[in-house]
This record gives structure tokens, sequence and C-alpha cells, in this order.
């Protein structure tokens, strides 16, 4: 599939993806690319975030390719039944462990508990050895239980503009090339 021939549905995390994030460079560049307005981006409320990304999701005109970032990946795959086939992938990056009590803030554990059957589309979960808001070992857990690909990402933080992954060129290329396995 060509990036032409899909809606690229960007559902950033808790505060958002700002101006210097991969998120929103990779918006910017993607000409059928939007950002899904999921409500308060600093209190968000996991009933609210997925009504709004399940409208998102209907009001497409094209298959539906989302990519998530951080508690926006838990939206993702925790409203997967619901997308009705509308769907074609997700790439899921930096998901938090949203069943970790020490995460904070705390309101984000209503997030979880994280899925623990197959998605009904092809997925890549890409994460960090070291991300903050997610042990390696549960991050891998999560993809596996998905049936998602798994990018081991290194040493990479939370991946995004703070941990040095503004325009983030790798990532992009393997979005492009999950991108292009997907049916049409």
């Amino acid at each position: 599939m060509k990036s032409s021939e899909a809606d690229i549905v960007f559902v950033p995390g808790y505060k958002g993806s700002g101006p210097d994030h991969w998120q929103t460079r990779w918006e910017r560049k993607l000409s059928t690319a939007r950002r899904a307005a999921m409500g308060d981006w600093h209190k968000p409320v996991f009933e609210e975030w997925r009504d709004n990304l399940l409208a998102e999701v209907e009001r497409a005109r094209q298959p539906v390719v989302l990519v998530g970032h951080s508690v926006g990946s838990q939206v993702i795959v925790n409203a997967a039944d619901r997308f009705a086939g509308r769907v074609a992938g997700a790439f899921l990056v930096a998901p938090p462990d949203v069943e970790n009590a020490q995460i904070r803030p705390r309101h984000l554990m209503t997030f979880g508990p994280f899925r623990r059957d197959p998605l009904p589309f092809p997925s890549v979960t890409v994460a960090s050895r070291n991300d903050p808001f997610c042990a390696f070992a549960t991050a891998e857990a999560m993809a596996a239980a998905w049936g998602s690909l798994f990018i081991d990402a290194g040493a990479s933080g939370h991946l995004n503009h703070e941990s040095g992954h503004g325009p983030w060129p790798e990532g992009l290329l393997v979005f492009a090339r999950f991108l292009a396995r997907l049916a049409k």
C-alpha cells in the first residue's frame, strides 16, 4: 500500500506531540495524514479518547493506518475490535505499561489493562530498552500478545523529541516498509 492509498491517522500520547516530535514531522510530510483529536492531552480519559478515535476512523475515506505513540498506542490496541474492518494496520511506538502502579501520571492506568489477544489487523510495535514508561520485557510481551512484529529500538528512551527522536528517520523507514506490505 502507498501512503496515498490510506488515511494515516496519528494518535499521540499524554500531552500530545509537540512541533518537534516525530509524529508531527511525519504528519507534515505525508499528504493523507492527520492527527486524531483525542480530547484533553493533559488529563486523558480512556473512554473519551477511545470514542474520539472511533469517530476519526469512521470519517476515513480510505483504509486507515494508525500510528500511535505512548498511551496513544494503548488506545488503538484497546479499541481494535471496534474498528469494523476499517483499519488496515497499526504502527505502535513506545507503548507504556498501563498496568504498572508506579506509572505517572496515575490516571494513565485507566488505559489498561493491556490487551492480551491478537489484533485483528497487522501491526508493528517499536520499543526501547530503556523506556522509563515500560520495561523492555513487558513491551515484548505486549507485542507477542498482539501478534505484532516487534522492533528493538535499542536504548532510545521514550522515542520522543526529549530522547533525541525529533525527525526519527530510522522509524520512518520502518514505517514505510510496513506500509508497503499492507494490502489495499
